[in-house]
């Protein structure tokens, strides 16, 4: 059997330009997913996001290669390429099965329910990849209890959204197959450096993750509604065993918050260190787990924790409760001087809330040069499709609130014009560069990677400032 997963190509601009200068990693859930094929079959990866012409890319693979199954995968933002490319699919040869999964599908099956596509594939899809082939090769049905639903499906009849289906165990997803991408397309720009110098500030990074789901429950966020409030933990030995395999020296865990259980990622840093594995390693981490497990930190440090994505979020306790952090200003800035002080290098993530007035932006501008040297990113309050928030807020959408959900284009009305919104956002974002580790401790680095960064740092910081364009001109005003 042979099936080819597709990963779609990005279609917004400013989301090209972030992973053209900034950051690109693999795919790596449908790496999962094709660890959930059997050996026998052949499978391969075709991402998209890496072609300058994705289409013909996508025509010339599936006339050379001929899949009998296509699965795609997606955001909410692809809803309308996943269809398109599945009607191709079906062009070309109306016997492939078409599968489409992801976050998305899991969430809101009834957008998938269309001729082109034969099967919706939802919640974890390694194990129910390894179910479908399974249930192809002996001629049955491939609809599987509430996992993978036919678009004509019973359940699309109700008017109320279906639950998405509770996840497996961790021992039984299947392991990454990372040999089936071109490993030297995926980067991060990297900003940490204890000596001063860098070899070069765009390593080749392998993604990870250790553990799925979060037991918080911020209203901005889609995961406790899609793993109804688990926290789903891979063993330490388990997890290291992964990393010892990993042909890259930088890392980037993916998981939704990796440090909830300190035992378990005190283990994990320990065997690490045990093994004599020497990487270098980017997480997530919430500011009160920095407040809270030093001790955590500071092994991790030992180990190769060269940079934490905070999601600090706002320095506004108003701000804060709105979002149901369950943290505050004073557990934020306590976490970015302890991070300072062992010499982790923070990213700071804020969010930039659609009713946001001059006033607000210049009081973010100021917390930017509180935190650094440090990167600084921010994003754009979004209702997650699917969630309460989302259903909540459907009657003020000012666009189409699935292709423009990147959390970088305001699905909502702003306070001020969206010209002038996003004028004071891109001036964010400037202002954040400037503040970045490099510049600050001027660390020393390659001169094509200084010219490949002045690029890409200008390209993307152009496409903020003129989103506003993307909307319908009466919205733009």
């Amino acid at each position: 059997m042979k099936i080819l997963l597709v990963k779609p190509h990005t279609e917004l601009l400013v989301a090209k330009r972030l992973q053209e200068g900034f950051l690109h990693l693999e795919p790596l859930e449908l790496e999962i997913v094709a660890g959930g094929v059997p050996d026998e079959d052949d499978v391969l990866i075709l991402d998209l996001s890496l072609e300058r012409e994705p289409i013909r890319a996508f025509k010339n693979t599936l006339s050379e290669y001929s899949p009998d199954m296509a699965g795609f995968s997606g955001y909410s933002t692809n809803i309308d390429a996943v269809k398109n490319l599945a009607k191709m699919v079906k062009d070309f040869n109306p016997g492939i099965v078409t599968v489409v999964g992801g976050v998305h599908a899991t969430l809101l099956p009834k957008d998938y329910a269309v001729k082109q596509i034969d099967i919706i594939v939802r919640g974890e899809g390694g194990t129910v990849m390894r179910e479908l082939v399974r249930r192809f090769k002996n001629g049955e049905s491939l609809h599987y209890e509430d996992r993978a639903l036919y678009p004509q499906d019973p359940l699309f009849s109700g008017k109320a959204e279906l639950p998405p289906p509770v996840y497996p165990s961790a021992v039984e997803i299947p392991r990454p197959r990372r040999n089936l991408v071109d490993r030297s397309r995926y980067f991060c720009v990297w900003t940490s450096s204890p000596t001063g110098r860098l070899d070069t500030m765009f390593p080749r990074v392998a993604s990870m993750r250790t553990s799925i789901g979060c037991a918080f429950s911020c209203s901005f966020c889609v995961i406790p509604h899609l793993m109804h409030g688990r926290y789903l933990q891979r063993s330490p030995e388990d997890v290291v065993d992964e990393i010892e395999c990993i042909r890259e020296e930088h890392i980037y865990f993916v998981d939704d918050e990796m440090f909830l259980n300190p035992a378990r990622v005190t283990r994990i840093a320990e065997l690490l260190i045990e093994r004599r594995i020497q990487k270098k390693y980017i997480s997530w981490a919430r500011s009160d787990t920095i407040v809270k497990y030093p001790e955590v930190f500071n092994i991790w440090k030992k180990a190769g924790l060269d940079l934490v994505y905070v999601g600090l979020e706002s320095m506004d306790k108003s701000r804060l409760d709105e979002y149901s952090k369950r943290t505050n200003v004073e557990t934020n800035r306590k976490a970015v001087g302890l991070l300072r002080e062992w010499g982790i290098t923070l990213h700071a993530a804020f969010i930039v809330h659609p009713d946001f007035t001059v006033e607000d932006f210049r009081r973010l501008e100021k917390e930017v040069d509180n935190v650094r040297p440090a990167e600084v990113t921010f994003t754009v309050l979004s209702p997650s499709p699917g969630t309460k928030y989302w259903h909540d807020n459907k009657h003020r959408f000012i666009c189409d609130p699935y292709r423009f959900y990147d959390c970088m284009h305001s699905v909502l009305p702003t306070r001020l014009p969206l010209k002038r919104f996003y004028q004071h956002f891109g001036r964010l974002n400037s202002l954040a560069l400037r503040s970045n580790p490099l510049r600050v401790n001027k660390v020393k680095v390659p001169f094509k990677d200084l010219l490949r960064a002045i690029s890409g740092g200008t390209k993307y910081i152009f496409s903020l400032y003129t989103i506003y364009k993307d909307y319908l001109p009466e919205k733009s005003r």
